[in-house]
């Protein structure tokens, strides 16, 4: 028995905060971000949750696969924003929003968080656990950065990605590989060091903060590694991709990976531009964004990419179904 992807679907609140709305937020302007980053808009939940991100994603993906939520075996949702501090899981409110009972657990990976959950949802399909699983990355990081610091509040955005990934017998279609990994030494260079009980819940440590620089260094030679070490055992090389979809973290990682590991621009593809940084949820919401406009198409093999805070990090070889 094989995995499979089955379906994507996502979601994006309505408002929309453009780099010029920025300049009258904080000390920033629209050319510094957009020669830093790529970003020109970002996607702001006002009345959401993340679990409303979710909960509507979900549905766009159980509709692509003409499927309803009573067929799903599991939920698995990726968040480094989820509604509430350690539980109810995000997880399990998708579930009750989607009116079933099934298992239903968040996962904590930051940007890596899709990949590894669809990691798992794989491992449970080939073990015959289950034969549909829905895996969903969803973020209102809006909520958890600092909106008077320049450095990180003009790089995220908010939305939700989710795919149902199923059970076959067709090989051609299955998921080749995923290669996932995480390094702790580095955990604070990218934090939110006061959402937990080590700092107590201090009111002025509660906002997302980066080490940039530092994070963009490891990043890039971390994916580029990723990538090389998965294409290779495989046997395949850059030539047999057909669509590079990594993380949406800023331009210029991804470009420094695409030329490391010799990829075409015209395969790469881009929405940090549209979106900006929406961590677990850019990598599903980037393929949808594919499908909808028409660019991919039934067989071509995609390479998906993320580095996240952990460090965590994941590549994943999957053909489109």
């Amino acid at each position: 028995m094989f995995a499979k992807m089955t379906s994507i679907g996502a979601y994006v609140p309505e408002k929309i905060l453009t780099n010029k709305d920025l300049e009258k937020i904080v000390d920033t302007d629209d050319e510094w971000i957009t020669k830093r980053t790529g970003i020109k808009t970002r996607h702001i939940a006002k009345d959401e949750v993340t679990s409303d991100l979710a909960y509507k994603a979900a549905l766009n993906a159980l509709k692509n696969a003409n499927m309803q939520p009573d067929e799903i075996d599991m939920i698995i949702l990726a968040t480094i924003s989820p509604d509430y501090f350690t539980m109810p899981s995000t997880a399990c409110v998708v579930a009750d929003k989607l009116g079933i009972v099934r298992p239903a657990v968040d996962i904590a990976a930051a940007c890596t968080g899709f990949i590894y959950a669809l990691a798992q949802a794989k491992a449970f399909i080939q073990s015959g656990m289950y034969k549909n699983i829905l895996i969903i990355g969803a973020e209102t990081i809006s909520k958890i950065v600092n909106w008077k610091d320049r450095t990180t509040c003009v790089l995220f955005g908010d939305g939700a990605g989710a795919a149902i990934i199923s059970a076959t017998e067709n090989k051609e279609e299955a998921i080749i590989d995923i290669d996932i990994n995480a390094d702790g030494k580095y955990q604070d260079y990218l934090i939110t060091p006061g959402r937990g009980v080590k700092y107590g819940c201090e009111t002025d440590r509660i906002w997302l903060e980066m080490k940039g620089n530092e994070t963009f260094k490891v990043a890039v030679k971390t994916l580029s590694q990723s990538v090389r070490d998965i294409l290779k055992r495989n046997n395949l090389t850059s030539e047999d991709i057909d669509w590079f979809v990594p993380h949406q973290a800023n331009y210029r990682i991804i470009d420094a990976v695409a030329r490391a590991i010799k990829m075409p621009k015209e395969k790469s593809v881009l929405t940090v531009h549209k979106y900006g940084n929406t961590s677990s949820a850019s990598i599903p919401m980037a393929i949808n964004e594919m499908v909808n406009i028409g660019k991919i198409k039934k067989g071509d093999l995609m390479l998906l990419d993320a580095f996240g805070g952990g460090f965590t990090w994941g590549s994943a070889l999957v053909p489109f179904n």
